[in-house]
């Protein structure tokens, strides 16, 4: 991959896809690898959306390990990364992604159940209709 590549050419590199379905199957660690290659290999702003996702990922790796406070700590810098992005960023439903790893860090930080929360997706983002005048 050409590492000044843009968002268009990281979408439609299959190790993004790969790493998507890593994500969605709850398999963090592969996950967590396929996302990190490809953070290597990118520029801003890609680069700090990928880096967000990769931090979530990482979390429910720490979470699954019974590390809380290191899936707290990296729930809350995904987040941070996530907040500034697009909701559409790197094609991704982001809005989704961030209320549900919000739901998630609450639940940390208040020492709440974890189990009844879904664990997170990677869902296209919605297409947006033509902007209304």
């Amino acid at each position: 991959m050409d590492p000044i590549a843009g968002e268009t050419d990281l979408a439609g590199d299959p190790r993004l896809r790969e790493a998507v379905e890593q994500f969605n199957q709850g398999d963090w660690y592969a996950c967590h690898d396929g996302f990190e290659a490809l953070w290597h290999e990118t520029l801003e702003p890609e680069r700090t959306e990928l880096q967000g996702i990769l931090q979530i990922a990482v979390a429910h790796l720490h979470r699954e390990r019974g590390n809380l406070r290191g899936a707290t700590v990296l729930l809350g810098e995904g987040l941070g990364r996530l907040s500034p992005c697009g909701d559409g960023a790197l094609g991704f439903d982001l809005d989704e992604l961030r209320s549900n790893s919000a739901r998630f860090l609450d639940a940390l930080q208040q020492q709440r159940q974890l189990d009844d929360l879904p664990a997170p997706n990677l869902r296209p983002a919605s297409p947006q209709g033509p902007p209304v005048d």
